[in-house]
């Protein structure tokens, strides 16, 4: 008899509900209880399982923490050099209170170690992927995995050193990606007056992030204070540091950091939506250059040069020959001795050093911090005969080198300024360089001007042709307007209508757009909380320079939203275009996202968000999206219609934000097309994400999921049962089927 699809989901239910009764002690083990065989522990939150693995290929056993996926990944291992042979081992706690492995013969091949004996203690696998030994009496935790880290860095993780306990936690990698003992590579925190991630192989500097910033270690270039989200540094200056990190929301996956067996540093991201499909999005070292001295003593590595190797201006190779063979690293000497150096002749006297500026480069390693302010920064190393180099940096201060300059590289954005002392005769030659190019330059600028006046004699009929025909081709003035804008780089006459802020009014009022002040971010950028100077509080969308998005998206939410008024669609006051910054600046509002609420991250959520308050939402969000497609004078298809967009005030009135993909129709105008979809995935109307055919009916959709995640509290993505049910979409439609 053929079972219905509903039949079926229920009996697996059954089969998978008695599997984890009979092989799962919940999430913790108590003095009367082991663990063996197939049987392991589950977080509260299903994250995570403890439990016996076995690498692929071997028939060692180790007992491991692991992420709760398809294809566990394992992220912490205990008895890492000590492995089973066969599988009779258990894990128990013993009358002593110690957490333990044994063999088949009852012997202990791993232990927890605590130095007291307890009588009576508790191992539990928290949320977070930590195991936890507690005593049972006092709560007091005597022992827990995170001391004792693996290869793998989770949230809530210290990697670092405490002074007052004499105590180091450090990354170590395996030995190979099938046999998870320890390997050569290790990483933690250089307890430094100016600290920084460290990756070491059998001891020796591997790689370095450059210097913390407070925000970001500045000699990562990708590293941004909304890529890296939650990122903390606690430093005491004494010789204890350590770093950890939280993510604000993980609800749509997973994230980690992982020291591979070859010594790369790698986040790894797994979305629910992609199921098993953990994905790297950043890995250093990323290039040669980011191999620690790949150029040696004052020599500056560029990836994107060659060869990758120079040596700084002021220098030479120490030895021509190998430095010909790309053998550099006994890296460079310098050409002339500086002013101390030298002997004081009555030629030479008045010759004083001076200082090369080197732009976007990662500044040497062992940098030393100098309570000088930024105009001091540079004279207090002219005046130190020992200072060589120095650079000053937002959020650490005044840099000073001394010795030998190593690790630097030149960065193709981003990066610091860093100064070089440099003997006056360098100076000299640097002007004689000047008057040549003094002379070369004119004459070559002449011809080409004549050339460009021909040139653009000929463009600008062409250009003409074309603006006209884009006018007549435009469905309406406004997107000639917008196209207007794009070509002629914001130009701040046309903005008359749109209240504009200036850039240090913002950075005061977010306080230097200081990491407390983050409220989240997006694809445009990050969003930063700001109070005016007559106490207006506002929130501030600054566009990052690595952002997806970019002048078009920015001119389009600039040109959409300042259009429109509605309560249930969130206020733009202003904008500002200074200094190579694109900003928007909005109403504050004070209960942020809806996501926050109805996905659980707030623990009142239940209480929070009564029935009455959602059908509340509900109705707003829908009066919004009718006067965005019927009631304004402009018609507006939102296209990224989600619950991260939907922005509550104090009396929790929701508001439609982020216009950055809306769309404008004309009067007459039901539909378009277009080859670039953009929005979020799960929210996507069907003959949009496919075809890329647009229309009322794609924010419709939108609403509809909407509608579905505020009534049942579940992200769309994130509702897996079986292959009948994929999404909370096809959920709902197999349950109206099947009644």
């Amino acid at each position: 008899m053929k079972l219905s699809c509903k039949k079926i989901f229920l009996w697996r239910a059954v089969l998978v509900l008695f599997f984890h009764i009979a092989n799962a002690l919940s999430d913790t083990i108590s003095i009367n209880q082991s663990l063996g065989g197939s049987e392991t522990l589950v977080s509260n939150n299903n994250r995570f399982i403890l439990g016996f693995f076995s690498p692929e290929n071997s028939t060692n056993r180790y007992v491991g923490i692991m992420f709760n996926t398809q294809s566990p990944s394992v992220v912490w291992v205990a008895n890492r050099d000590s492995p089973l042979q066969d599988s009779s081992g258990r894990i128990t706690i013993l009358e002593g209170g110690n957490l333990v492995i044994l063999n088949a013969h009852k012997k202990s091949i791993w232990s927890s170690n605590i130095s007291t004996a307890v009588r009576n203690t508790t191992a539990q696998l928290s949320d977070t992927g930590n195991l936890v030994l507690k005593d049972s009496s006092s709560g007091r935790t005597l022992w827990e995995s995170f001391s004792d880290l693996s290869d793998s860095f989770l949230q809530y993780m210290k990697l670092g050193s405490d002074k007052s306990t004499n105590t180091t936690n450090l990354l170590k990698s395996w030995r190979s990606p099938l046999d998870p003992s320890d390997g050569s590579f290790s990483a933690g925190i250089q307890p430094e007056t100016i600290p920084q991630i460290f990756i070491w192989k059998n001891g020796l500097p591997h790689w370095r992030s450059g210097p913390w910033n407070k925000q970001i270690f500045i000699g990562v270039p990708e590293m941004t204070s909304f890529y890296f989200s939650g990122f903390e540094l606690v430093n005491d200056n004494m010789g204890s540091a350590y770093f950890s990190y939280s993510y604000s929301d993980q609800g749509d996956g997973m994230v980690y950091l992982v020291l591979n067996s070859t010594g790369s540093l790698q986040q790894k991201e797994l979305l629910y939506a992609r199921k098993n499909d953990w994905t790297v999005t950043w890995a250093s070292p990323a290039n040669e250059c980011e191999f620690y001295g790949k150029c040696g003593p004052f020599g500056s590595c560029d990836p994107y040069s060659s060869p990758i190797c120079t040596c700084l201006q002021g220098f030479k190779p120490k030895s021509q020959e190998e430095w010909g063979k790309g053998n550099w690293t006994n890296g460079c000497i310098r050409k002339t001795a500086l002013q101390n150096e030298r002997n004081n002749s009555n030629i030479e006297q008045g010759k004083q050093d001076w200082f090369l500026r080197l732009q976007s480069m990662k500044v040497p390693d062992s940098a030393i911090w100098v309570s000088l302010n930024k105009e001091d920064c540079g004279s207090g190393c002219l005046r130190n005969f020992s200072c060589i180099a120095y650079s000053y940096y937002i959020g650490i201060g005044c840099m000073h080198w001394e010795g030998v300059l190593l690790d630097i590289q030149k960065f193709p954005k981003g990066g610091a300024d860093l100064f070089l002392r440099l003997a006056y005769t360098e100076q000299d030659q640097k002007k004689e360089h000047k008057v040549a190019i003094g002379i070369v330059v004119p004459i070559g600028s002449i011809t080409i001007a004549i050339l460009g006046y021909i040139s653009c004699k000929l463009l600008a009929k062409h250009r003409g042709r074309k603006r006209k025909s884009e006018l007549l081709s435009s469905k309406s003035l406004l997107t000639y307007y917008k196209l207007s804008l794009v070509r002629d780089n914001i130009n701040q006459a046309k903005f008359e209508e749109l209240p504009l802020y200036n850039f240090d009014m913002l950075a005061n009022a977010t306080d230097n757009f200081h990491l407390s002040n983050k409220l989240g971010q997006g694809g445009f950028g990050t969003v930063y909380k700001g109070k005016l100077p007559k106490g207006q509080e506002i929130a501030v969308k600054r566009l990052s320079q690595s952002s997806g998005q970019g002048l078009e998206e920015f001119m389009n939410e600039v040109v959409v939203i300042s259009k429109l008024q509605h309560r249930n669609l969130v206020r733009l006051l202003g904008c500002c275009i200074e200094r190579g910054e694109k900003m928007l600046v909005y109403e504050f509002m004070p209960k942020r996202s809806l996501d926050a609420y109805i996905f659980g991250s707030h623990l009142e959520a239940e209480d929070f968000l009564g029935w009455s308050k959602r059908a509340i939402i509900i109705e707003g969000i829908g009066r919004g999206l009718l006067y965005l497609h019927r009631d304004s004078r402009l018609r507006i298809i939102h296209r990224d219609l989600k619950a991260s967009n939907i922005l509550l005030d104090e009396y929790l009135n929701p508001k439609i934000s982020d216009f950055g993909m809306a769309r404008i129709f004309a009067g007459n105008q039901d539909q378009a097309n277009t080859s670039r979809v953009v929005g979020t995935y799960g929210y996507m109307a069907p003959e949009y994400a496919m075809g890329g055919r647009f229309s009322e009916k794609s924010d419709v959709y939108s609403f509809g999921v909407l509608l579905l995640e505020i009534t049942s509290g579940r992200r769309n993505t994130s509702f897996h049962q079986d292959d009948c049910a994929l999404s909370l979409l096809a959920h709902g439609s197999f349950g109206t089927k099947t009644r």
